[in-house]
């Protein structure tokens, strides 16, 4: 069976790395990649956030230590990270929307990186995701976090789908994995 969807499981083992170097090589061998990464934003030797970074290089704060949310605006907060969702939402969903459009055969490989809790926030993400998720031959290489505490729904629905293969990212396997996850999706886009 050929799998259209990719998902790393993880919790701070490289992952991002991981996609990151994957997308490259996919691009390097003509594969259209559009999509968006998630990057620790380090102030001090400390770290006060993280950024959204999309393929085309536009980057905007997710979240950070300390944000206040817009006045008559609920917080979203993951720990002491307050997530900036309108910066979020302006980066994440044309990209998501651009992917959508691209549907048939050859199409691009959108990267999601990450489906976690402090993106869960958005239903406008949501909404997109699971769209992308329904286009009949989209190829979604995408990262979603190690089941712990109280599930996430989406993250459940997409662990649970018959279409979606799953690389469980270790720090001992994360360096091997690579060659399988550009073959697996390669497979994935015929």
């Amino acid at each position: 069976m050929v799998f259209n969807r990719h998902v790393f499981r993880r919790y701070r083992v490289g992952k991002t790395t991981l996609i990151q170097k994957a997308s490259e090589v996919l691009k390097s061998s003509g594969v259209p990649v559009d999509g968006f990464y998630t990057e620790e934003v380090r102030q001090g030797g400390r770290r006060i956030g993280f950024d959204v970074v999309t393929l085309s290089g536009t980057r905007g704060p997710l979240s950070r230590v300390g944000l206040q949310p817009p006045s008559g605006k609920r917080e979203c907060r993951v720990g002491q990270y307050v997530v900036d969702l309108t910066s979020f939402e302006q980066l994440v969903l044309p990209v998501l929307r651009n992917a959508n459009s691209n549907s048939g055969p050859g199409q691009r490989v959108c990267i999601i990186d990450e489906i976690g809790k402090m993106e869960l926030f958005s239903q406008p993400f949501i909404q997109a995701v699971r769209q992308t998720l329904s286009i009949p031959g989209t190829v979604i290489l995408g990262t979603i976090p190690v089941p712990k505490g109280k599930p996430l729904a989406l993250v459940e629905e997409i662990r649970n789908r018959n279409d979606v293969k799953v690389f469980n990212v270790t720090k001992e396997n994360r360096n091997h994995l690579l060659p399988d996850i550009v073959t697996c999706v390669q497979s994935s886009r015929k």
